[in-house]
């Protein structure tokens, strides 16, 4: 056996009897002087021994002449039967074959132990003093400091979800909404003895299907999940949720119902169109006239209100009635019972910002009761962290999540109006 074997044994069976000493008393129970004093004098003889392999080691380098030896001392351990390998040699098979859960309760001790060990020998010091702005006395170990806290680019999104009827099913089989729309049907008079006419009513069928939404894959280097200060998982998971939201918001809004679901705004019926000229405005008149192209039946129901784009908002925030009042009632943030939102009209005003900005043709506001768009999801959104092989390779985590979700309109009387811009 060479001297570096024997010295490593030595060592072992050392850091062993330090571990053991350690391990005798608890976190929160003293230990002895005595105790004390010995743990001490075995750590100085660890010590005294690295010295010494130091010095083997390299006396085995310039020599040339220990390197076979300590080749034919790995061979042996390696090939050496189960019955003469030590019992770190077991557990770290048994880690390396089948990870922390393979391993024994003794086994997981002893590696913690011999962990243990090595770092409490890594981080003696020398004696001499240290500083932060010397590099080679301990500089190099300081990074330049950074606020805990990522600053985020910030965009606002969704009043979809806000405004709507959501629902929940456990499967995403088609789902199917009867309609009648028999507003226009009525009785009749008759005289005596006279025949009653036929009145048949008729039934329609609207259809909310569900598709499946991706946040796209993100990888990440597991340099950057252990040496990132930040909670970065926690980040990228939210960001994933965020993504997810902002896909479906703009289909619920603006979807075409081919490969996506039914917007609302395709699905709704025109309520007012601007005269020409207005490509880009709308008057007071425009939107009274809007209020009233839905039914009073739809009007009444509560939560009954406008939606659109901010920059809409903005273009209606300066118009005036005609006593010159502003026909837009700012909300406050205080007060009893504690504050109110803004209003238009006397209604609520949902922001969204899928919603068309003025423009040419464009279907800019909306009034009505959202409560008829339905959106349907299908269970809850899920999110996976993969640490397969394919990310493992590449010494990556990976993060994806999939929501399966759908919308539509389940209106059969023009409960949602919209105002059109003109197209000249």
């Amino acid at each position: 056996m060479s001297k570096l074997a024997q010295l490593r044994e030595h060592r072992n069976a050392k850091a062993q009897e330090a571990q053991a000493l350690n391990n005798k008393y608890p976190a929160d129970q003293r230990m002895p002087a005595a105790e004390a004093e010995k743990l001490d004098q075995v750590l100085a003889e660890i010590e005294a021994i690295d010295a010494e392999m130091v010095q083997a080691n390299r006396a085995a380098q310039l020599l040339n002449a220990d390197d076979d030896l300590d080749l034919d001392a790995a061979r042996h351990k390696a090939s050496r039967p189960p019955s003469e390998q030590s019992d770190e040699s077991k557990a770290l098979r048994a880690y390396l074959t089948g990870g922390i859960s393979a391993l024994t309760p003794e086994q997981h001790h002893r590696m913690q132990a011999r962990v243990n060990s090595d770092i409490r020998a890594a981080m003696r010091l020398p004696s001499n003093a240290m500083s932060t702005t010397t590099p080679s006395e301990g500089g190099y170990t300081t990074s330049t400091e950074y606020y805990r806290q990522l600053e985020e680019a910030m965009k606002a999104y969704g009043g979809m979800r806000e405004a709507a009827n959501t629902i929940r099913t456990a499967t995403g089989a088609s789902m199917n909404f009867p309609t009648a729309d028999a507003t226009s049907e009525e009785g009749e008079i008759l005289g005596q003895n006279a025949a009653a006419a036929s009145g048949e009513t008729a039934f329609g069928n609207a259809t909310l299907e569900v598709f499946k939404y991706s946040s796209k894959k993100i990888a990440l280097p597991f340099e950057l999940v252990q040496d990132s200060f930040l909670d970065i998982e926690s980040y990228i998971l939210n960001l994933l949720g965020i993504r997810i939201g902002r896909i479906t918001n703009r289909h619920y809004t603006t979807g075409t119902g081919t490969g996506q679901p039914f917007g609302i705004v395709p699905t709704a019926a025109l309520g007012k169109a601007g005269t020409t000229g207005q490509v880009a405005t709308i008057t007071y008149d425009d939107l009274v006239d809007l209020e009233h192209a839905v039914d009073p039946a739809y009007r009444g129901m509560p939560g009954v209100g406008f939606m659109m784009h901010d920059s809409s908002l903005k273009v209606l925030r300066k118009l005036k009635d005609s006593q010159g009042r502003p026909i837009f009632v700012p909300g406050y943030e205080q007060g009893n019972p504690g504050g109110a939102p803004d209003r238009l009209l006397n209604r609520p005003i949902i922001i969204n910002q899928n919603m068309p900005v003025m423009a040419a043709s464009a279907k800019s506001v909306l009034f009505g009761d959202f409560k008829k768009y339905t959106i349907r999801d299908v269970m809850d959104l899920t999110l996976f962290r993969m640490t397969d092989s394919a990310f493992t390779l590449l010494g990556q985590v990976g993060f994806v999540a999939f929501m399966r979700s759908g919308g539509n309109l389940i209106d059969a009387g023009g409960a949602v109006k919209y105002y059109q811009n003109s197209a000249t």
